[in-house]
């Protein structure tokens, strides 16, 4: 069964999306872009988002969505790093960053359409495409189509936040036949996947998560009907509009839907709805009882990340039985709790959460496969979590042993703004966590030691931040301290100013 995406009125089936990544293919080819290159993508959720993954997969290259929330500077960062041949850019995002593309990259600029200038209250003088550059769909039609098909599993090189600075790509390499029958036949009962699905993407296309999401019902033949931006009332209107059978959701937007007033929760029909998963952030428990009480025992969850991919999974049943859990083991994954010693822990016993899913092909970090033995343990990796298993094999998360904040579902690495305050001349010394949030989960806090007579204020360190990161890795609070504490080598004791703030929260994550 063959899928269709949609945006607003605008319909594509997966025949139109092949055809029209035929030409994209040809076009790219002409580029340069060979196997194994890259193919950046700055677009917001929109059909030509398919079509450029498409003809990635059709010359065995890689795609590399861009998080449009970056900044210029960090763009740039993630074009050189990734060695792209080639960026397709939605004109409004290109004309933020245009200054800083290096001359000899080829663009390929999208319209940006009128959905989408609407939900984001877009600056309509950016939207219409630079004349310099070629336009999508026009630029398609220039070429041939590459004969051939893309039969084999896609490849994306997703950018992950730095722990140590800037975002690393990391790159999968092809999978194999097994693996791609494996996938095939494990990932569409995890995500609610079956052919005839329909769904609406209501998250960034960008992200790991809805994206996997999406790919997975793209290749089990559904209707894939695109949210420009999340927005409640909306979403409940497009479910019952094209009778949504599964979605995939981040937490922070049931918190966003149960804050809906009762008149419009109650003003649609969702009964069509059959299996929500969600992922990215841990789920305080009164919101996912919420959610189940009002759409029923379908609400699903999984955990993973972009290095390990899906690695556990649990039902509404099993939830409510194993409050907390994020699930048991999927497919083919090892599941270890790992001690300080490098010793396996026992059942509930916390410790260093490692995980491997022989499903997915083997990753590294692009252009430095150091990082990757960092986090390894006899073949197994982590992404930093602190967790048990019980005796049932459930997993349950704890803490986070590495310096991550996640905030609304999006990985925040401390160390990235902490490098860019320490620039400043008024800052002696800094220290940024995540402290409780009631919507976000956590918002960002930083802590400044500043220099006597520096010009440290909110006001300018913000400013300065502003300009070298996005603008969801400014501190909602910046706040200062004479002294910060230490531990005995002179490190700030982070633990220490982080308990100040989560010690009456309940959680610890």
């Amino acid at each position: 069964m063959e899928s269709n995406v949609v945006l607003g009125d605008q319909l594509l089936s997966q025949a139109e999306i092949r055809t029209r990544a035929a030409y994209a293919a040809a076009g790219f080819r002409t580029l340069g872009v060979d196997r194994g290159d890259a193919i950046a993508l700055l677009l917001r959720n929109d059909i030509p988002f398919f079509e450029v993954l498409t003809a990635a997969q059709h010359l065995a290259a890689y795609s590399v969505p861009i998080n449009w929330h970056l900044s210029a500077r960090e763009v740039l960062h993630v074009l050189i790093d990734s060695g792209a041949k080639a960026l397709v850019a939605h004109a409004d995002l290109l004309h933020g960053i245009r200054h800083v593309v290096p001359d000899e990259l080829p663009v390929i600029v999208v319209a940006t359409p009128r959905l989408i200038q609407e939900a984001y209250a877009i600056d309509a003088s950016t939207c219409p495409p630079p004349s310099e550059y070629p336009v999508w769909t026009q630029w398609l039609a220039e070429y041939e189509p590459l004969p051939g098909d893309a039969a084999g599993a896609a490849m994306t090189m997703m950018y992950t936040s730095g722990t140590t600075g800037r975002p690393k790509g990391v790159r999968r390499e092809p999978a194999t036949a097994e693996q791609i029958a494996r996938l095939r036949s494990t990932e569409p009962k995890v995500m609610g996947s079956r052919p005839g699905m329909r769904t609406v993407i209501c998250g960034p296309l960008y992200h790991a998560a809805p994206l996997h999401f999406a790919r997975v019902a793209y290749d089990t033949g559904s209707l894939i009907v695109l949210q420009p931006r999340f927005d409640g009332e909306e979403l409940l209107k497009l479910i019952e509009q094209h009778q949504v059978s599964a979605i995939f959701m981040a937490p922070i937007m049931f918190v966003r839907l149960l804050r809906l007033p009762d008149a419009i929760r109650t003003a649609y029909d969702l009964s069509s709805l059959e299996h929500v998963i969600h992922a990215g952030a841990i789920c305080p428990p009164d919101v996912k009882r919420a959610m189940i009480d009002w759409w029923g025992p379908i609400i699903h969850e999984f955990y993973g990340s972009t290095e390990s991919g899906v690695v556990t999974h649990c039902n509404s049943a099993e939830w409510l039985a194993h409050p907390g859990t994020v699930g048991r083991a999927v497919g083919n994954t090892t599941l270890q709790i790992i001690r300080e010693d490098g010793s396996e822990a026992a059942a509930n016993e916390i410790g260093e959460i490692y995980m491997r899913r022989l499903d997915y092909p083997e990753f590294t970090y692009h252009g430095d496969p150091r990082k990757r033995r960092s986090i390894e343990h006899n073949g197994l990796i982590t992404n930093g979590d602190i967790g048990y298993l019980d005796h049932e094999g459930y997993l349950y998360l704890c803490d986070r042993a590495r310096d991550m904040i996640i905030s609304g579902g999006v990985n925040i690495y401390p160390a990235e703004i902490e490098s860019v305050l320490l620039g400043f001349h008024g800052v002696r010394d800094c220290a940024v966590l995540g402290i409780p949030d009631e919507e976000y989960g956590e918002a960002i806090i930083a802590l400044v030691e500043p220099v006597a007579g520096g010009g440290c204020s909110e006001y300018t360190l913000k400013a300065h931040l502003k300009e070298y990161l996005a603008h969801y890795k400014i501190p909602r609070r910046i706040e200062f301290r004479n002294d910060l504490p230490r531990e005995d080598s002179g490190k700030i004791f982070k633990r220490k100013l982080r308990d100040e703030y989560w010690k009456d929260a309940g959680r610890k994550i």
